[in-house]
């Protein structure tokens, strides 16, 4: 039998490969099912900014581009579950022209982990050309 930290560490990275492909591919319809109601992102700056956005928001950012051809270009560097109703992940995903270093936090409601925060920032350059 599996050990439930060890399935909710599998659960959160499954969710997290659903979150990259769904950027790389503009699936807003993978973000209406994994982002809580009260999902929140939050872009820092090169300049030491912030930019901020709602479920809504991001779904039509997502909505608002095309996919990228080929596979996803990605690699999830941690996943940290705490207890069984917390976890985060820190990753990276091309999106052409840029790849971006996330940090993601979920949450488990219902029984149901859900992506409630992204915190998010240009790497640099992305490997891809888009």
């Amino acid at each position: 039998m599996m050990d439930a930290a060890v399935s909710s560490e599998d659960a959160i990275r499954a969710l997290a490969e659903a979150y990259c492909e769904g950027v790389y591919f503009a699936r807003p319809e993978v973000f209406e099912t994994i982002c809580h109601d009260r999902f929140f992102m939050t872009e820092i700056t090169e300049d030491g900014g912030a930019n901020h956005w709602s479920k809504a928001s991001y779904l039509e950012r997502v909505h608002g581009r095309s996919a990228f051809p080929g596979d996803v270009s990605r690699e999830i560097l941690s996943v940290d579950v705490a207890g069984d109703e917390m976890a985060r992940v820190h990753l990276w995903v091309d999106v052409p022209p840029r790849r971006y270093e996330d940090h993601l936090g979920f949450v488990r409601v219902g029984g149901e982990w859900k992506l409630l925060t992204k915190v998010f920032r240009t790497m640099g350059p992305s490997a891809l050309t888009g």
